[in-house]
């Protein structure tokens, strides 16, 4: 089969774990075509679908298709970030070149897919979705939010970038749930956590990102 891009993202328009794959795909020069399924519409269901899971068996977002690699099919948002850097940041201009920063890095997006994901988005499920109000459940993690953060202001208090002394796929992970706006319910950002506000900016100024969200915007709007 004769592909024009050179990936298939599926995605979702307000699902955060996407948009990493987009902004990395759009830093790269990279070309793609984004499915955006339903998940929770009229179509809703569309990653349960049979089809779908053969893809992922896991049934989430995002999954890319590498079509000059043979269709190759990768999913989770983290594997999918290190495959790029692997395949095509050839100069490891958005990874460590030693031991020492490549360690930082993935501590980081470590850190990222397995804490800060998970914990606001089980945020964002307890406040907007979940059939039963569940207080003890959303100060749970809304906690969990304010102590993630300052995690980050920790450390970006001290350094402009998260590892590596530069902009990496680590600093890239963080954007789009802490652009979420169960964060903006949950704390002041800008006055709680200055300098991981003034980092969360600048990312915004990454072309890629930029590109990235600025896609998000219209199809939300639609």
């Amino acid at each position: 089969m004769s592909h024009g891009k050179h990936f298939t993202l599926y995605s979702h328009g307000t699902g955060p774990n996407g948009w990493k794959i987009a902004s990395f795909l759009n830093e790269l020069g990279l070309s793609y075509e984004t499915i955006y399924l339903d998940l929770f519409g009229a179509r809703a269901g569309e990653h349960k679908k049979p089809e779908f899971l053969k893809l992922n068996p896991n049934g989430r977002i995002p999954v890319l298709i590498d079509h000059k690699n043979n269709d190759l099919v990768i999913w989770e948002s983290g594997a999918i970030l290190l495959y790029l850097v692997d395949k095509y940041d050839d100069e490891k201009k958005y990874f460590g070149i030693n031991d020492k920063d490549k360690s930082e890095v993935l501590q980081w997006l470590f850190f990222q897919v397995s804490g800060q994901g998970p914990a606001f988005g089980q945020a964002a499920w307890f406040n907007y979705y979940h059939p039963d109000k569940l207080p003890s459940a959303v100060e749970r993690y809304k906690t969990e939010i304010k102590r993630i953060l300052g995690v980050l202001e920790i450390v970006l208090s001290k350094q402009e970038w998260l590892a590596a002394g530069k902009f990496t796929i680590a600093d890239l992970s963080f954007v789009p749930w802490n652009d979420a706006s169960i964060v903006r319910e949950t704390a002041d950002f800008e006055k709680d956590f200055p300098a991981t506000y003034k980092w969360h900016q600048k990312l915004f100024q990454i072309p890629g990102i930029k590109a990235a969200f600025a896609e998000r915007e219209r199809v939300i709007a639609v």
